[in-house]
């Protein structure tokens, strides 16, 4: 959900209590670690790597002084890992951890670590509908196996009835695990996989009590992000009457199978590798994944879920993730491995609102999502400046008391609630306000200054000013949609910079979509509210948009590769809004957005369906990145299991997108150029007989040259390559300028656009 104040504190107090909780005092207690093995070392005298694990364990000796004090120290196996890395996770002391590292076939140790959760219309506001466009047999994403790693499910919830469903795929291997107030017959056509994971969890927490320890959802994030991605039509949805009508996912007929890793307690490393091994097991087409370590620890080698994302893309497995809600910053992203679609979270054209009418019969319209009922009647306006005073509020309760925000307004919704006014208004200099503010506890509006003098006028101007409050209010069509949200995470990413993200903007914000009914939503007053859905912003939104769309493309052409896919949602997207201008950064007073923001543009999934060529890649093409960055041949078996010897190496990926980074040396003139070239290689996937030809939206000062500027393809398939150069001054005229690349057909039916990035901005 999008930061405040309060979050990015908790935020920042988690991350001083996880660096603690590693203080070198601590080192003699267990730890949890993931271990990485060389499975081609395991000794023939072993049936199966899992033998061969608990075998090693048994055999490590700890020798510290804290195992010499106490004999009951001993190393517990959590999970063998055999799909998604080869190796396991065990709690270990550090002494054991060292004495492992001696072990033949060991490769690497990652500590386990927790991870953060990065958390309808938005189907039409997509261009989805049962008429035309993706909506269309023979697709809906039927025969489609979308895997989320997340929170678990609420069975009974309407999107997940198998109505107009088709049988579960033969291909299928996963099942529905019994578990508390769960049963295996929960699952059915529509729901068709549904396992629990906390070992690590537990290990850490070695005296926690789990009450649901089964795939049920009491906490609401995965029922929302399941249903987002392939949730079935669900009649009569609304939030207490916002956002009211029939709720759909991005493929409809698709089969949903759940991991649940997310935790009330947390969520930790070791569980999300597990269930990804898992889900490659089990046969899933898709994974989405709305949840990321942070920045600081989000390093490639150091990354289990990287690692086991690898492992499935090599399976032919896609996989869309969330870019993290840690935005607006620069070198914000996670979730950024270049196997990955990246996903940014971005506004819809659909706003809920409160209406304020004084007595003069001026209306003033406000975000809000109040939940409760609420008199139409007129009451009374007071200013009461600050409000810093619970007892002088408690004095003018009855009224609908107005506050001057003087960078405390925090203070002053806490001071309101505690006085239990009737209602209130916050005026506030903030350009926009976060979903903190809107859903409030009782009637209150949330105005900028313009408005907010309004009021004031009117007050100052009237001996007995008066006022009225409407809500549960939807708008459609509002314009400029989408936007960039504040919250959303910007790359570049840290760990492989050479690599544009994010890739693509999808719905984040305000999305509604079905809940786990006995999670609370909302409080009125102070009594807690529950529903079958709820709105939620953040990329956790996001990822399964794009997951969604991704099952329709593969429903459409089941043989292309993750990168084919991947390829065809960011060359057909959309750079611009509703209105027909580059879409708009929330956080810059809504200057056009950069691809750091947004990638390639808003996901357009009817045109993904038929993008006309294609970026392709090899899992040979990410180990050439892997070794240009500097892998040692240790590393790399991490993600490919296999010894590999950089023979061929290159930073330059077949990817849809372009960065260069104009490196400022500090010695640099005006007179001093940079120079920067990319190859590419594009597979027709249209019909034979076409020729394309580049079209560049430059870059002041740079110069942009495109070798051949026409490529003919004869017959489908065909694989043509070209070079794009970038010319330019070292010294930029701005820190961030942007362009693009477009390859259109002379029929004029494709346009394969890509993004250019050029930047001088550095991670320090």
């Amino acid at each position: 959900m999008p930061q405040s104040s309060t979050m990015n504190f908790l935020h920042i107090l988690s991350t001083v209590l996880f660096i603690v909780s590693f203080h070198p005092f601590t080192r003699a207690k267990p730890n949890t670690y993931i271990i990485h093995m060389d499975p081609s070392a395991m000794p023939k005298a072993f049936s199966s790597h899992h033998s061969w694990y608990f075998s090693m364990l048994s055999s490590i000796s700890d020798t510290s002084e804290a195992a010499s004090a106490s004999s009951t120290v001993t190393s517990k196996h959590l999970y063998t890992y055999t799909h998604s890395i080869n190796g396991f996770s065990a709690t270990l002391t550090l002494s054991k951890l060292e004495s492992l590292k001696k072990s033949f076939g060991y490769l690497s140790f990652t500590r386990d670590r927790p991870l953060t959760v990065h958390t309808t219309h938005t189907s039409q506001f997509l261009g989805l509908n049962s008429v035309s466009g993706a909506w269309t047999a023979p697709n809906y994403g039927e025969d489609v196996i979308i895997g989320i790693v997340d929170s678990g499910i609420w069975p009974e919830s309407e999107s997940y009835s198998d109505e107009g469903m088709a049988q579960v795929p033969t291909r299928w291997k996963g099942k529905c695990e019994s578990g508390t107030n769960f049963s295996s017959s929960f699952c059915n056509k529509k729901l068709i996989g549904a396992r629990f994971y906390n070992k690590g969890l537990l290990s850490s927490h070695p005296k926690l009590t789990i009450p649901m320890n089964s795939p049920r959802d009491i906490n609401g994030h995965g029922t929302h992000t399941s249903s987002i991605a392939a949730g079935n039509s669900a009649k009569g949805a609304s939030y207490f009457g916002y956002a009211s009508g029939t709720a759909n996912g991005m493929a409809p007929r698709a089969h949903i199978a759940m991991y649940k890793v997310v935790w009330r307690y947390g969520t930790y490393t070791s569980d999300v590798l597990a269930a990804i091994d898992q889900a490659i097991q089990d046969g899933v087409d898709i994974l989405s994944l709305s949840l990321g370590l942070s920045v600081d620890n989000n390093v490639l080698d150091d990354d289990p879920i990287a690692v086991a994302t690898f492992a499935a893309m090599e399976k032919g497995i896609f996989i869309a993730a969330s870019a993290g809600n840690d935005g607006p910053l620069y070198w914000s992203l996670v979730n950024g491995a270049p196997w990955m679609l990246t996903v940014a979270a971005g506004s819809i054209d659909r706003e809920f609102d409160g209406i304020l009418t004084l007595g003069n019969g001026v209306q003033i319209t406000f975000e809000s999502l109040y939940p409760g009922n609420f008199s139409r009647n007129q009451m009374p306006l007071v200013v009461m400046d600050e409000c810093a005073s619970v007892e002088e509020l408690r004095q003018v309760r009855n009224n609908i008391i107005v506050c001057k925000d003087h960078l405390s307004i925090n203070d002053q919704v806490e001071n309101a609630e505690s006085a239990m006014v009737s209602a209130a208004v916050f005026i506030s200099n903030y350009s926009y306000l976060s979903e903190l503010y809107t859903r409030s506890s009782f009637p209150a509006a949330f105005i900028g200054l313009d408005d907010g003098q309004t009021v004031i006028d009117y007050i100052k101007q009237n001996s007995d000013p008066r006022g009225r409050f409407q809500f549960r209010k939807t708008r459609i069509g509002t314009k400029p949609a989408p936007k960039v949200d504040a919250y959303s995470s910007r790359g570049p990413f840290l760990s492989c910079p050479n690599v544009l993200k994010p890739d693509i903007l999808a719905p984040g914000s305000l999305v509604l979509a079905s809940w786990s009914p006995v999670s609370e939503v909302t409080k009125v007053g102070s009594h807690p509210s529950f529903s079958k859905f709820n709105i939620l912003s953040g990329t956790s939104m996001a990822a399964p948009h794009a997951a969604g769309v991704a099952a329709l493309v593969k429903r459409a052409h089941p043989d292309w590769s993750p990168a084919a896919i991947r390829s065809a949602i960011m060359t057909t997207a959309n750079p611009f809004d509703n209105n027909l201008s580059p879409i708009k950064d929330v956080s810059n007073f809504n200057q056009p957005a950069s691809p750091l923001d947004i990638g390639a543009g808003h996901i357009n999934p009817i045109k993904a369906l038929d993008p006309g060529l294609v970026y392709d890649a090899k899992p040979q093409d990410y180990m050439k990145l892997l070794c240009a960055m500097n892998y040692t041949s240790k590393k790399i078996r991490m993600f490919t299991k296999l010894s590999h010897d950089c023979m061929n190496r290159s930073l330059d990926l077949n990817y849809p997108a372009f960065i260069a980074f104009f490196n400022d040396d500090g010695l640099s003139t005006s007179a001093d150029k940079f120079e920067q070239e990319f190859q590419r290689t594009v597979t027709n996937v249209g019909k034979g007989g076409m020729a394309y030809t580049a079209k560049v939206t430059g870059m002041d000062g740079i110069k942009v040259m495109v070798e051949p500027p026409k490529l003919v393809f004869k017959q489908k398939y065909e694989k043509q390559s070209y070079k794009l150069r970038l010319e330019g001054p070292k010294l930029l005229k701005k820190d961030v300028m942007f362009g693009a690349l477009s390859w259109r057909d002379d029929a004029g039916k494709y346009m394969v656009t890509s993004p250019i990035m050029a930047t001088t901005i550095t991670s320090q």
